[in-house]
């Protein structure tokens, strides 16, 4: 915490209760899934062909360039065809359509692997043809984050979950905590740290118990952090953890970071052969009529997932994304569940008064990444680009705390990713 920039923190209502309790939906298959043929910024080149028969397990596409994570089907049934589907980044992306036969024919994807008895470059090679990637939101290639670390002596699990509504991290930690010390353990290996930390906010008791008997032995001790937000960002948490700052990459401050659906996919991969294939999701909100967490295959529609939660509450409802502060709103049913997403936040539409902003400052106080929103938004709206480029406007990463402490009801964060787009734009030409 700086006395210029304020607490950079803010605690949020966390609506967990309403599905962070309750049993996992086991979602019943649909007839017809579209996968997602991009992980992260890598589109992927389909190794399939219209017609041909796919087993659950069986790799469909992988990336040419050094961004490097397959897919892999989750359903066996039949290739209909590439088709153009709307992302969770709202842009048109090629999906992999698959009819299910619904018969559930498998095949191992990988052979079993003894991370332990395994070199750091075998697990590390593993790692990449497994498909992992960070299972927060952010989808970056596991092996490229441990491809060469260098003076790490922390590495960090991240199972803080700090957006509002999403439990799909807590649920699916509940329920394979044994995965997650194999995958947790595996990556400690390739971060080359003496020791790991496994972050989880103070009140979730249940969990702190479990985290401590699984990891008890160990090289990694659980720690809790507070309940704000964005305790889970990860500049946040490497600070509260060691209470050190950095530029770019939390490998300045020594640290590692993966979020805990990581581990256990990891996990499940070394020990049952399985890539990823199916989700955790939490579906909540005032929106929907019986928030849950979901479990479902990758490639199932969103509408599917409301459907099997009981439906919309009201005539107008939002659909976003992930979760309320950092998701994004979607303008149709047809988004599918692709492997980094983890929430379903439904909302209803509710109009709210703007004012003009009354330059109270709080946003500027409260912003985790220290940066100024009213005066971008100042500079955005007269397209002043010296000035958009002083304020570092790109070290943003969309939080949505500016929009949600402004007492002018400013939809700040989205003046911010105009801004972005604008210098970006202004920077191609």
């Amino acid at each position: 915490m700086s006395f210029l920039t304020g607490p950079m923190h803010h605690h949020l209502e966390g609506h967990k209760d309403l599905t962070a309790h309750k049993d996992v939906l086991i979602l019943e298959e649909p007839d017809d899934l579209y996968i997602p043929l991009v992980n992260g910024r890598a589109s992927c080149t389909p190794l399939v062909q219209p017609g041909d028969e796919v087993k659950v397990g069986t790799k469909l596409g992988e990336p040419v360039d050094h961004w490097y994570v397959p897919v892999f089907s989750p359903v066996s049934g039949t290739v209909v065809g590439v088709e153009k589907r709307m992302s969770a980044i709202l842009k048109p992306t090629d999906h992999l359509h698959i009819k299910n036969d619904h018969k559930g024919t498998s095949v191992r994807a990988f052979e079993p692997f003894d991370y332990e008895s395994a070199t750091r470059e075998e697990v590390l090679e593993f790692t990449k043809n497994a498909g992992m990637l960070g299972l927060g939101g952010a989808g970056f290639p596991t092996f490229m984050k441990y491809s060469k670390p260098e003076n790490i002596d922390l590495f960090i699990i991240n199972a803080v979950e700090c957006e509002p509504y999403l439990t799909a991290d807590y649920r699916n930690s509940m329920e394979n905590a044994s995965l997650m010390k194999a995958g947790a353990l595996a990556l400690l290996k390739l971060s080359t740290a003496p020791k790991g930390a496994i972050a989880v906010k103070e009140d979730k008791h249940d969990l702190i118990d479990v985290l401590n008997k699984t990891f008890a032995g160990t090289p990694i001790e659980v720690k809790t952090v507070k309940d704000i937000y964005p305790a889970g960002w990860e500049r946040t948490l490497v600070y509260l953890l060691t209470g050190r700052r950095y530029d770019r990459l939390p490998a300045e401050a020594g640290c590692i970071l993966n979020n805990v659906s990581t581990c256990i996919a990891l996990g499940d991969a070394m020990i049952n052969g399985k890539p990823i294939t199916h989700k955790y999701v939490t579906v909540s909100g005032d929106g929907v009529k019986d928030p849950h967490n979901v479990y479902c295959p990758v490639g199932t529609p969103s509408a599917t997932l409301v459907k099997a939660c009981g439906g919309y509450t009201a005539e107008d409802c939002l659909l976003i994304a992930g979760g309320p502060m950092m998701g994004r709103a979607i303008p149709n049913e047809v988004f599918v569940i692709g492997p980094a997403n983890n929430g379903l936040t439904v909302l209803q539409n509710k109009e709210y008064k703007t004012v003009k902003c009354l330059r109270c400052g709080r946003c500027t106080e409260t912003c985790p990444s220290g940066l100024e929103p009213v005066r971008i938004n100042q500079y955005e709206k007269i397209k002043d680009l010296d000035a958009l480029k002083k304020l570092d406007i790109m070290s943003c990463i969309e939080c949505g705390m500016c929009t949600y402490i402004c007492p002018s009801n400013i939809d700040v964060t989205e003046g911010i990713r105009r801004a972005k787009r604008y210098l970006t734009l202004q920077a191609k030409k």
